[in-house]
């Protein structure tokens, strides 16, 4: 299902700089052990643009770090994600790793700079299913016609989050290669993907070691 995805860069002070919550915005109601919450809602489950707000925790709730930026989801919308469909799936997932074909932004999330020989699996039949794999075109133990090669992507994976859907456990047909990327001002294939300076600075705000999600929803 090979695939997709989050002006003059930020300073550094002004993303970090806590806001109160707009009037009518709902901080995420996500509980457990997430200091950071990426919120991705969409108007309607066909709705193929949303807005992504970046949250944080504090010791009276949340607050508002950075946004409301519009983001573009899948062809198909929010729902159930699939190798068949072209939906961003909708749910809550962990995010725990970064690439791109650039060098790092300066996230502090693990960066894996990613060249024509680095692939994410989409071959259902493949043990590798929805997994990075490093090989040579023309030698991978997959089926490279259902894979990604990530270094041939071009712009949209100058920088990339990978949202852990269907990664623990991988479920084969479930859905694969789901980020959060570069916008080419469409629709993905079922990535959430905005704008590359927007992308830079929420990658420089995400924190590991405050367990960071997204949560894609439709409102209402």
């Amino acid at each position: 299902m090979g695939r997709r995805f989050l002006g003059a860069t930020l300073a550094a002070a002004a993303l970090l700089a806590t806001a109160a919550s707009p009037a009518g915005a709902v901080p995420p109601s996500f509980h457990g052990k997430a200091g950071q919450v990426v919120t991705v809602v969409a108007d309607s489950a066909s709705a193929t643009t949303a807005v992504l707000t970046a949250w944080q925790r504090t010791g009276t709730g949340w607050t508002r770090a950075y946004g409301p930026v519009r983001a573009f989801v899948g062809q198909d919308g929010i729902g159930r994600a699939s190798e068949s469909t072209s939906h961003t799936p909708a749910g809550v997932w962990t995010l725990t790793e970064a690439f791109g074909i650039r060098p790092s932004n300066g996230t502090r999330l693990p960066y894996r700079r990613v060249t024509t020989s680095d692939w994410w699996v989409s071959d259902v039949k493949s043990p590798y299913y929805n997994k990075h794999f490093s090989c040579v075109p023309g030698t991978c133990p997959f089926n490279e016609a259902a894979g990604e090669d990530l270094g041939k992507a071009g712009p949209v994976y100058d920088h990339a989050v990978v949202l852990d859907y269907n990664r623990s456990p991988v479920v084969p047909g479930a859905g694969s290669a789901f980020f959060l990327h570069v916008s080419n001002g469409k629709p993905t294939a079922g990535c959430v993907s905005i704008p590359g300076t927007d992308l830079d600075a929420v990658m420089r705000w995400l924190d590991p070691a405050r367990h960071p999600v997204v949560d894609i929803s439709v409102s209402g």
